[in-house]
């Protein structure tokens, strides 16, 4: 039997596993066979909106899209292998983490969703790091409520419910209110030993508001945590019609607790071990790296989250990364239109980043600060794209591109800092996966140069979080008795897989230092623009 024929086979014996993720940009499904291959995806494109001062999507945007995803994915299923999918082993959901759902016991939105990208939570975020003693960003859930509680919003007395994106879709295809402990760990704390959320904090947040006397308690509104390899469900004949509209898919398919694309990160780069971690680069930017212990004390800059297995992650998350450089790219293709020569977004950006190779190291007196939206770790509540130069400065194109680039993740270094040069947090192994690290080897090269760490990717992190899904999926299904997810992925996943590491260059190491030192200089002028510029 030929390959195409065994998958065939596999698709219409119900034993694929497909994985589907909703990014900032894009909302893609993975189907994979039983060797943990990817052998069709489907993606749909869409953006958050800025409405009424909150970066949102519409819930029906997010059917639409995993619809699309799904339909475009059976479309390639069918022209592949001549078959349609109307069973699977199982499924998983995975998500941009954080933000704010917060549903009433009829289970409608009360509010319009409240994404990771806004930063307007900085009091409660405060108030409850100090109550805590324990580091709460503004884009977490718990942060989220608490803002609307100090704001008086009238919404907070009638929650029956709050979760996370991944939590939402999760809830509507199976009926189920939990979470996987990654994502749980972007809501509220986890418990350093019980994996679960943290019950003196809990008891903490219950005290602050009694005086409210709100007619729910903290945890009754919460998802459950479930650890990976734990079943999250079954797919309910109404969550097949959502995903499935045709109703060709069947219900009863067990799926996965639902994490966040920090988890399916760790997991699609095989970094959920202690002393390993990686880099998600796309409209975001984030490092991830899993604890050998606790760090020393709170920093506002670095996140505490867990693995989709309960391991302590320190994580630097910064809210901007590649949408400057995608907007340059476009208005690259107009100049180029303009002088009659036809130039497609993709080129542009092969342009950008292939000629950053050749611009000096230090980008000759060019810096560029990417914020579309605030940075809590340098901060800024809001954002304002701007390009500074030295009158003398070498203002060549690739001193241009090669500064787009660096100032894309001048942020994640400034976070990473602390991690490296404070708490000497040791680590073996740095993966890279997103877009930044599709063009050859450069954005490898200059990662590696930025944090002076080697830095690797696999020829399958492209495939991203969808497929760390299905893989979270996989193990759930296929696990033997007491095996471990570390084990798992590194002796049935990638066990083999080719790995392509990229060391720092001594030269570009001392220009990146040199840039940054620029950039910090000019975060005052950045913070007068946001000030200023209306």
């Amino acid at each position: 039997m030929d390959n195409r024929e065994r998958i065939r086979q596999l698709i219409s014996d119900g034993q694929a596993v497909l994985g589907i993720e909703l990014g900032s940009t894009r909302i893609k499904a993975v189907l994979i066979d039983d060797n943990h291959n990817p052998i069709a995806s489907g993606s749909h494109s869409w953006q958050n909106r800025y409405e009424d001062g909150i970066w949102t999507y519409r819930l029906e945007d997010v059917w639409t899209g995993i619809q699309d995803s799904y339909r475009n994915l059976c479309s390639e299923v069918a022209e592949k292998y001549g078959v349609e999918i109307t069973n699977l082993k199982a499924i998983g959901i995975s998500a941009m983490m954080h933000g704010y759902l917060p549903f009433d016991k009829n289970g409608s939105l009360l509010v319009p969703y409240r994404t990771w990208r806004n930063t307007i939570t900085e009091k409660a975020a405060s108030e409850l790091t100090n109550l805590f003693n324990f580091n709460i960003p503004q884009r977490w859930s718990i942060a989220h409520l608490y803002q609307a509680i100090l704001n008086g919003e009238s919404h907070v007395a009638d929650i029956d419910f709050i979760t996370t994106l991944a939590g939402y879709v999760h809830w509507q295809l199976s009926g189920e209110k939990v979470l996987g402990i990654g994502d749980a760990s972007g809501v509220f704390p986890i418990g350093s030993n019980t994996n679960d959320y943290d019950s003196n904090m809990i008891e903490q947040f219950e005290n602050l508001i009694a005086p409210k006397k709100y007619p729910w308690k903290l945890r009754h509104i919460l998802p459950g945590v479930l650890m990976a390899g734990e079943k999250g469900g079954e797919l309910t004949p109404e969550g097949a019609k959502k995903l499935d509209p045709t109703g060709k898919l069947r219900p009863g398919i067990p799926i996965a607790p639902p994490e966040g694309d920090a988890g399916t990160g760790m997991v699609a780069t095989n970094s959920i071990a202690v002393r390993t971690g990686n880099i998600s680069a796309g409209t975001s930017i984030f490092a991830m790296i899993v604890l050998e212990k606790m760090l020393s004390r709170v920093y506002e800059e670095v996140d505490m989250v867990t693995t989709p297995t309960g391991k302590p992650v320190a994580m630097v998350h910064c809210n901007n990364c590649t949408s400057d450089i995608d907007d340059w790219a476009r208005m690259l293709c107009g100049f180029a239109e303009a002088l009659g020569q036809p130039c497609t977004f993709h080129q542009a950006l092969e342009a950008l980043f292939y000629k950053a190779l050749e611009g000096d190291a230090d980008c000759g007196g060019l810096v560029s600060y990417n914020y579309f939206a605030g940075e809590p770790i340098t901060g800024l509540e809001e954002g304002r794209p701007l390009f500074v130069r030295l009158p003398d400065a070498k203002f060549t194109f690739a001193n241009f591109a090669r500064a787009q680039l660096y100032g894309a993740i001048a942020t994640l270094r400034l976070g990473m800092d602390i991690l490296l040069e404070k708490e000497h947090v040791q680590i073996d192994s740095m993966m890279g996966h997103g877009g930044f690290f599709k063009a050859g080897n450069v954005g490898q090269k200059l990662m590696a140069a930025a944090l002076n760490i080697p830095i690797s990717v696999m020829e399958t992190a492209g495939e991203g979080g969808p497929w760390g899904m299905a893989l979270l999926a996989a193990y759930m299904v296929n696990r033997d008795e007491g095996e471990t997810l570390e084990d798992y992925l590194s002796n049935k996943v990638f066990a083999g897989k080719p790995v392509n590491c990229v060391e720092p260059d001594a030269k570009d190491v001392e220009g990146f230092n040199q840039y940054i030192k620029r950039y910090q200089a000019g975060l005052a002028v950045e913070k007068a623009a946001v000030v200023h510029i209306r």
